[in-house]
């Protein structure tokens, strides 16, 4: 019989590199607890018209990415390929709007695309994202901005680049589409089978081409920013004036726009250059219709996602002590002492030690050398004559000394790891 293998594009997690996805999801939920975002769970799938509504028919994701399914009840459902559209769809269906708002949630978990399979990007990933429902205000733009640089710069990622630019409102957006249409469409014959379509269909996408035959073509582009209205110009000026406030370095770049149509007004990305080219660690912007065209009130909002497996792949070598070592690891020899080994397994987790215990029958020097294997600290050994003493041996692995501690003091031994454990980080 065939092994069974994972399907392409997913990835097991295991340890030691589920540590490091641990303090990332930590360093983040207290960043954000501290700016009073709430965490949400959302399902992992939807019905599918919430992402053709939300996203655009014209989009890539919806086109070409979508995990579409139909269950035993004939309904077509979705895998969640992003986020803020079952954000919304929770706001809009809990009446979340008819609390005090703004609404700041935030949300970690696997998203679903059939791309191809590359560093840092599966067919099941993982975002963090966040999303402040129900202000237009642009200070709110600049705090999400800084929340993704927070987080970013707690875990030590360094060779951050900010772009920023304006979509302008859905008018702006309009009108900005047929003057890309008019100019594209002087270079047809220049443009390969994948920019026609994109062309006719969506001609804002062939601003975020890589192909380098537009290279020329993109330079001398029409920019966005020359076609914003009043309003959109003055909001995307504020936005500006606040990251210059408070001395947020970035780049305009009026060929960001994203890929998905509910984006309005202010979009934004920030990129690591460590990433090479595919380098876009978070991205996000304003959506201030989404909640009215999915049949909610007029609200505006924006938001921001992370691509885990991205933001790892940025955090610097040895930034993060991941520990691999027990602090105790029990050995018992003989019946009464494996019964007694439960209690005292227990005991100590209770002290907050981190310990295993033995579960063969080899020769006790057999027993310790696993323990080394384990890299524990100490090797805890319960035999008949500890037993009969109510002691343990406790060895220290490292130093080899050894000695008799009474089984009523089993505290001491968490002292003594917990004063070791403070020797070795000083000492680094």
């Amino acid at each position: 019989m065939s092994q069974i293998q994972a399907v392409r594009g997913t990835k097991d997690i295991l340890a030691p590199d589920i540590d490091l996805w641990r303090i990332v999801e930590n360093i983040s939920s207290n960043l954000l607890d501290l700016a009073n975002y709430k965490e949400i769970r959302i399902p992992i799938f939807e019905n599918s018209n919430l992402y053709t509504k939300s996203l655009g028919q014209v989009t890539d994701v919806v086109q070409k990415e979508m995990y579409n399914f139909t269950d035993r009840g004939k309904r077509e459902l979705t895998l969640r390929p992003e986020g803020t559209a079952g954000v919304a769809r929770a706001f809009i269906e809990n009446k979340l709007y008819a609390h005090n708002l703004p609404q700041r949630v935030w949300y970690c978990g696997p998203m679903f695309r059939y791309e191809r399979p590359q560093s840092g990007r599966q067919r099941q990933f993982h975002q963090l994202g966040l999303e402040c429902i129900g202000s237009s205000d642009p200070r709110v733009d600049v705090e999400i901005i800084v929340l993704a640089l927070d987080i970013l710069q707690s875990l030590h990622i360094t060779n951050l680049e900010l772009e920023i630019n304006s979509l302008g409102n859905h008018q702006v957006r309009k009108i900005y589409r047929e003057v890309l249409y008019n100019y594209f469409s002087q270079y047809k014959e220049e443009l390969d089978s994948e920019a026609k379509i994109r062309l006719e269909t969506n001609p804002l996408r062939l601003l975020d081409s890589k192909d380098p035959k537009l290279t020329n073509l993109l330079k001398e582009a029409p920019s966005i920013l020359n076609y914003l209205d009043q309003t959109s110009s003055e909001n995307f000026q504020l936005v500006c004036n606040y990251l210059d406030s408070i001395s947020i370095n970035y780049v305009v770049n009026p060929k960001l726009v994203r890929g998905l149509d509910y984006y309005n007004n202010t979009t934004f990305e920030i990129k690591s250059k460590t990433l090479g080219a595919q380098d876009t660690i978070c991205g996000g912007g304003r959506y201030d219709t989404l909640i009215e065209s999915l049949g909610g009130p007029p609200i505006p909002a924006v938001g921001w996602a992370m691509g885990m497996e991205r933001l790892l792949l940025s955090i610097p070598d040895s930034t993060f002590s991941l520990s691999k070592s027990l602090d105790c690891y029990l050995i018992t020899i003989g019946e009464e002492a494996q019964t007694y080994s439960l209690k005292l397994v227990y005991q100590l987790r209770k002290l907050n030690l981190k310990i295993d215990f033995s579960l063969t029958k080899s020769n006790l020097s057999k027993q310790i050398k696993k323990a080394s294997q384990l890299q524990a600290l100490t090797c805890l050994i319960i035999g008949e004559e500890e037993l009969k003493n109510q002691t343990i041996l406790c060895k220290w692995l490292e130093s080899r000394e050894q000695e008799v501690i009474n089984m009523s003091e089993i505290s001491i031994i968490a002292d003594k790891i917990k004063v070791y454990k403070e020797n070795v980080s000083l000492n680094i």
